[in-house]
């Protein structure tokens, strides 16, 4: 096992909840190099042939077991592509951690790209949590670009925590999913942007198998300067059910740009989609500061409960 330093190790605990080696299947990347990997009886990791990423093939019949696969970048000028692909076969329950932390005390901008690949079996189901984190000193930015793809299989569940709320400069987030009959996605993204951030996220959704569902939601909060673009399409192609709902707080001179889409293509195709943006409402913030706190700490109070 690779020893991380305290910078390497904090941001390890940000972006994968980790105060020390995890039971199970693991692979630490930090630095463009491997740092750690173990494999289970029933998950095996490989690194492809080139390179560039890891291969993660979990058995059929899998459960109550988890993989972590965090990426820490804590070199200034560093730029890396990383591919990853995940196997899961029939009747699987499984916890993936993934997620990339950033910390760039330098002038050169360093920028993780991580794509990665979802082939669910019959039957699974899948808890997928991705976080980023951006932190340290320098001028250089911090820039996080992940691209996920998603194929469930009949029957298979996968449920998606994406989360970015802290010191990322840059980020373009892109999610592609299909889906056969019975199967079932379900979203949940909280992101903040702060400074002069820009972050777009885009979801592409094809709901192509009988009885198949996807529910989409995203909740995000620009503050200052920030710019965020929330991109959401769901197309039904069979009898199926579809929601998006995207809901921002927006402050000081931050811009929002929600772009909903629904596409039906078969008559039995229910497709929704809800979206607000707005400020903190006044009576919020004069009903918190009446228990003693001050503006900001009652925004801050909102802004958590709102992103939680």
């Amino acid at each position: 096992m690779f020893e991380m330093d305290d910078i390497q190790k904090r941001i390890l605990r940000e972006v994968a909840d980790l105060h020390k080696v995890p039971s199970g299947a693991y692979n630490f990347r930090v630095n463009s190099q491997l740092a750690g990997r173990n494999n289970s009886a029933n998950i095996e990791i490989t690194s492809k042939e080139d390179g560039s990423g890891i291969d993660i093939r979990i058995k059929s019949g899998t459960v109550n077991e988890s993989v972590h696969i965090p990426v820490v970048l804590s070199v200034s000028g560093l730029t890396e592509v990383v591919y990853n692909d995940f196997y899961v076969g029939e009747n699987c329950d499984v916890v993936i951690v993934a997620g990339c932390g950033i910390d760039n005390c330098g002038v050169q901008n360093s920028q993780h790209d991580g794509i990665h690949r979802f082939f669910v079996g019959k039957n699974s189901k899948v808890k997928y949590v991705e976080k980023h984190y951006g932190s340290g000193t320098g001028t250089g930015k911090r820039i996080l670009n992940p691209t996920t793809e998603v194929n469930l299989d009949e029957g298979s569940v996968m449920e998606m925590e994406m989360v970015q709320i802290k010191g990322v400069d840059s980020t373009n987030r892109k999610t592609l999913a299909t889906l056969k009959a019975d199967a079932k996605l379900f979203v949940r993204e909280r992101l903040m942007t702060h400074g002069v951030q820009q972050a777009l996220s885009g979801y592409h959704v094809s709901l192509d198998g009988e009885n198949s569902k996807a529910d989409v939601v995203s909740r995000s909060v620009a503050k200052e300067n920030s710019y965020q673009k929330l991109d959401l399409c769901i197309i039904g192609n069979a009898a199926c059910h579809g929601h998006t709902e995207c809901d921002s707080i927006i402050m000081d001179g931050g811009k929002i740009l929600a772009v909903p889409s629904l596409e039906a293509n078969h008559v039995d195709a229910m497709l929704v989609h809800e979206a607000a943006i707005g400020k903190i409402a006044g009576e919020q913030l004069i009903k918190l500061m009446t228990l003693g706190l001050t503006e900001k700490e009652a925004e801050e109070k909102i802004i958590s409960g709102f992103l939680k």
